[in-house]
């Protein structure tokens, strides 16, 4: 029945009909064609989907078409008030949240705005007083603004949780709390996310009311688009078999996952040596180097990107073909997200694991978490070593070095040229008494270290 589902028997506006061709967007995804109804009719809403299936259409077009009765041409903020607030759990994901929004509005006068943390608040400030529509916001820095007085949310109808479960289990629930005591009692709340288990539906049961349950895929599935193969590989071979895997598929774009920040920023330092075009993106990096480096990732000047679970939500790559899975993640949800990144959009793409015996546990748990085996292999290293390569050299060219090598030891045992140096040991007696008597008749003992004793 969702084949032959179009955006135009949804019920949208013309304008976001409009938006959606130019953007080249023709049929809605299961997600967009199940949630768009239902969030229309006014109904709070669980919806669950494989990642990479269209979650951001699926509520934002249903809030703009919502919000297009109120929307105004009018210069004062007042006429601007936030209606529709969307929390999302990293700053990327709202950076491309907003993105869409922005899109999908950009025949309606509707204004959108973006805040989250890594950047001077003054600068969002200027924006948020001139009143808009939709915002997008990170939960700690939307606090920040509430502090400072520079937004007001109790004439929000709409509130969106993107990747519920992130910020749930992130650690974000005091946060949630706070913002949602100040938002309207009498409003719509929409939860979207790739995984709902079951301890993370018990938390939303505080705050939905009455939410119809949308699953277009078994929850916590990963997409069948995607290839995935595991490596089995000592912890010490993992970055000599990724540079080779590098090289060898001579891939434009590639997301590698780490586990720390430390291993990211050595990593990416590290291909930069073997000629990779590489670079990392974790918590320590400025929001404006982050950036830089996302964009630099797309544009297709950095082929590489290090990157640790800050980036396994909500990066949208158009076609990228493959992630590798470097260090494989302890909380086995985060793996469904990292290899979500590959296989959008009904794109196939290749998702690979290198793991060592000590991360064998953590892939037990991913595969009961997936509900599907995936085959373990064993790929041929390219030894390159120094020891590698001397090892390998003939034992005519070996020779030559370990004479040279035997020569370099015995050197220092030579003998001194220096006559002064080779004369025995004597003992230092005065001038005098040299010239007095012989030194070889003397049977009188010789304190050497007080310079000789003195006959009487």
């Amino acid at each position: 029945m969702t084949e032959t589902v179009s955006f135009d028997s949804l019920g949208l506006a013309p304008e976001l009909l409009k938006a959606l061709t130019e953007s080249g967007y023709t049929t809605p995804t299961p997600i967009q064609s199940q949630a768009i109804p239902v969030a229309l009719a006014g109904g709070d809403l669980m919806a669950g989907a494989q990642t990479g299936t269209g979650k951001t259409a699926a509520f934002a077009l249903p809030l703009l078409q919502k919000l297009l009765p109120l929307a105004n041409n009018g210069a004062s903020p007042a006429k601007h008030p936030i209606r529709a607030l969307i929390l999302t759990p990293t700053r990327e994901l709202a950076i491309q949240v907003e993105e869409s929004v922005k899109a999908y509005a950009k025949n309606t006068p509707l204004r959108s705005l973006v805040v989250y943390g890594g950047v001077d608040i003054k600068t969002q400030t200027p924006h948020l007083k001139s009143g808009v529509e939709i915002l997008v916001a990170t939960p700690g820095r939307l606090l920040d603004h509430i502090e400072q007085k520079t937004l007001q949310l109790n004439q929000v109808q709409m509130l969106v949780l993107d990747e519920a479960d992130r910020m749930l289990d992130m650690g974000f629930m005091p946060d949630l709390k706070r913002i949602l005591a100040l938002l309207p009692k009498q409003r719509q709340t929409l939860m979207f996310s790739a995984t709902f288990s079951n301890e993370i539906k018990k938390l939303a049961d505080e705050f939905l009311t009455k939410p119809q349950l949308i699953e277009v895929a078994r929850s916590n599935a990963t997409n069948d688009n995607v290839t995935q193969k595991v490596y089995q590989v000592a912890q010490s071979d993992k970055e000599a078999l990724l540079t080779q895997l590098l090289k060898a598929a001579d891939a434009k774009q590639v997301i590698v996952f780490t586990k720390t920040k430390i291993t990211a920023s050595r990593l990416s330092r590290s291909l930069e040596r073997e000629g990779i075009a590489a670079d990392a993106i974790h918590g320590d990096k400025t929001q404006q180097e982050r950036i830089k480096a996302l964009d630099a990732f797309k544009a297709g000047t950095c082929t590489v990107l290090v990157a640790t679970d800050v980036a396994a939500r909500g990066l949208d790559i158009s076609e990228l073909p493959m992630v590798i899975n470097y260090e494989i993640p302890s909380a086995p949800e985060d793996y469904v997200h990292r290899i979500g990144r590959t296989g959008r959009a009904g794109a196939l793409g290749v998702a690979i694991s290198f793991v060592s015996p000590e991360e064998d546990k953590y892939m037990v748990e991913i595969e009961k978490l997936i509900k599907r085996q995936i085959t373990k292999e064993v790929i041929e290293l390219e030894r390159t070593s120094p020891r590698s390569r001397t090892s390998s050299h003939k034992p005519s060219h070996a020779a030559p070095s370990q004479e040279a090598a035997t020569t370099k030891r015995i050197l220092p045992k030579k003998k001194s040229t220096d006559p002064w140096f080779d004369k025995p040991y004597e003992a230092a007696i005065s001038q005098k008494e040299s010239t007095a008597r012989p030194t070889s008749k003397s049977k009188t003992p010789v304190a050497a270290l007080l310079g000789g004793l003195l006959r009487k």
